[in-house]
């Protein structure tokens, strides 16, 4: 679409909208305002010229879900091995994939880029990441069919594979976090924050992309669970709500900003259970096999085998039980 002035913006509004109010003159120099807001805004480094156009969430929610009921076909209300099946996971997968480059292409300044050479060279790193992203999802698969499998054998509430994929909050949040973890490997880090932040809005479990994590998670419940950028998790870990894998400091440079990217969070060793309300910060280690206790506060690396739970409460008997205090 062309540039429009404002007036020509009104009468369009017009031809669809007798009655609308935006043909008001005081409401010009609010629609102008509100225009006005740019990444120069949000982010003083970057000029008005220069800002580009942001990925659209919707989009890359639609991508997600495309993605999912490929990397679960069958609970979807397809019979395995059929033509069927194989028509949508391609023709669902190729959607998902045209949202990628897409979104890709936008975040990348793709369309507002007039040079022929540097059009060509995002065109082939576009292709390069839709690529790699397929050749993953079969990998991914496999990551979270163990999930389910760990939730199917760690939860007695659980009746099968199907209710833990469509009802279990720790799925749903493990599904965009694989899959935004590689894409955040493969260098997109925006979009890959939507994602995991997209089911942390319905899940209320919070998982940074950059987050190394193992085989066979299983995050019970899940509300309040936090996984910071830094924090790695091995194998057979269990993880019950409202737990924390934090960050104890930040280290600041010379002039005062955050430095990014230093292992700052916990380093959590295959065979971990970590109960509800537990808090670990820090680069720290919790040995294989550890057992960390509900509402434990933990900054100090446990060896291996460790059981870690909080002193016990002091309880004291008051002389007379019906005078207040």
């Amino acid at each position: 679409m062309t540039d429009m002035t404002w007036s020509q913006v009104q009468q369009r509004l017009l031809d669809q909208d007798p009655d609308s109010i935006l043909d008001e003159p005081e409401f010009s120099s609010v629609v102008t305002g509100l225009s006005r807001v740019s990444e120069s805004r949000l982010d003083p480094q970057h000029s008005t010229r220069d800002s580009r156009a942001l990925p659209s969430r919707r989009a890359v929610i639609e991508m997600v879900e495309c993605l999912r009921s490929v990397l679960f076909p069958e609970l979807i209300g397809l019979s395995p091995r059929t033509d069927r099946m194989l028509f949508h996971v391609g023709t669902t997968l190729d959607h998902a994939l045209r949202i990628l480059r897409e979104q890709l292409f936008i975040a990348m300044g793709h369309h507002q880029d007039q040079d022929s050479r540097r059009r060509a060279l995002r065109q082939q790193v576009v292709r390069d990441i839709s690529r790699s992203l397929v050749r993953s999802l079969e990998r991914v698969q496999g990551l979270l069919v163990a999930d389910v499998e760990a939730a199917l054998a760690g939860d007695p509430a659980a009746t099968g594979a199907a209710e833990i994929v469509l009802c279990y909050p720790g799925i749903h949040a493990m599904t965009n976090y694989r899959l935004a973890h590689e894409l955040y490997r493969l260098g997109v880090p925006l979009i890959s924050r939507m994602i995991t932040e997209h089911a942390h809005s319905i899940t209320g479990i919070d998982i940074h992309p950059g987050a190394e994590i193992g085989r066979s998670l299983f995050i019970d419940h899940g509300t309040g669970v936090v996984i910071g950028e830094t924090a790695v998790i091995g194998d057979r870990v269990r993880i019950y709500h409202g737990v924390t894998l934090g960050a104890k400091s930040f280290r600041q440079d010379e002039k005062g900003a955050l430095v990014k990217g230093e292992p700052r969070h916990p380093v959590i060793e295959d065979d971990v259970v970590i109960y509800a309300g537990a808090t670990i910060l820090g680069r720290i280690t919790v040995g294989k096999g550890s057992v960390i206790g509900g509402n434990v506060w933990l900054t100090r690396s446990v060896p291996p085998g460790s059981v870690v739970v909080q002193g016990q409460p002091l309880q004291e008997q008051r002389e007379d039980p019906s005078v207040r205090a």
